[in-house]
């Protein structure tokens, strides 16, 4: 079995995807992950392809000389009062640019409309051939897995699927034997990183961390190998932002360290695997 590996948006944010396609291709990777939906949170660029014809024209160049494809974009919200019709444009960039899933999450506690919103977006997704793959945050209104299974259970989409970020399972606190009661049909792809093993007492340390200072894998406290024990081969996004090592590193080269030392924990906690 060969492990795949997708380069994620927030290792290299400030990196549009053309460039953050030719650094993942110099440093080995098989995919990227991009944000083609603008989520306007302070300091970050708008990479809204579907508004940027551009940038969008120089995606595809990139994409096309490298050989990397797209694995999915992110990141499709859902909150009160969202129209899930506003990602359509970036749906049909993916689909486009030959990408597999979209990347989704839950900010709202209203169980109605969440589920709603969720099958919605699902729907809109199925013609172009995308999974819909949730990712629960213990920052979000979903933060747990028992909540994720909850919206997959309840939607019944055959699109839809479970994304577990390694950070925020070990997070949530959630067990890795729970993984083993998950349909295998849900996985489609995983984030991994590292972090440190004491969990964040304060939502703004929890999200200092997630955003800025994740660790490269095996340099923390999290069992990242024991949790992809207990799901099958997918592809492996790299989502690993810390931004004091790419000020000291740049971008390529954080990029490329990311992916060397996964590689190398991996090989060695689960062997069975090739990597290339």
């Amino acid at each position: 079995m060969i492990r795949q590996f997708s380069l994620a948006h927030l290792t290299v944010l400030g990196c549009p995807p053309p460039e953050m396609t030719y650094i993942a291709a110099r440093a080995g990777y098989d995919f990227v992950s991009i944000r083609p939906i603008y989520m306007g949170l302070p300091g970050e660029p708008n990479y809204s392809l579907s508004e940027n014809q551009e940038m969008l024209r120089q995606t595809k160049k990139a994409l096309a000389e490298t050989g990397v494809k797209l694995h999915d974009i992110e990141l499709a919200r859902i909150y009160d009062g969202v129209d899930v019709k506003k990602y359509l444009p970036a749906i049909e960039i993916a689909a486009e640019l030959g990408g597999r899933a979209v990347l989704s999450s839950i900010w709202t506690s209203d169980r109605s409309c969440y589920i709603e919103k969720f099958a919605e977006l699902c729907d809109l997704a199925k013609p172009f051939g995308l999974t819909v793959d949730l990712e629960y945050v213990p920052i979000a209104c979903i933060a747990n897995l028992a909540g994720a299974v909850d919206v997959l259970q309840a939607v019944k989409q055959s699109n839809a699927g479970l994304m577990i970020d390694t950070h925020h399972f070990h997070r949530a606190g959630d067990r890795i034997e729970d993984l083993d009661a998950v349909p295998r049909n849900w996985f489609h792809f995983a984030h991994i990183c590292d972090a440190p093993l004491d969990i964040p007492s304060t939502p703004e340390e929890m999200t200092r961390i997630l955003r800025e200072a994740r660790l490269y894998c095996g340099e923390g406290g999290i069992d990242v190998a024991g949790i992809l024990s207990h799901i099958p081969n997918i592809p492996y996004s790299i989502e690993l932002p810390h931004l004091m090592r790419v000020k000291e590193l740049g971008y390529a080269e954080h990029a490329w360290r990311c992916l060397k030392t996964a590689k190398e924990y991996l090989d060695a906690k689960l062997p069975v695997f090739v990597t290339i």
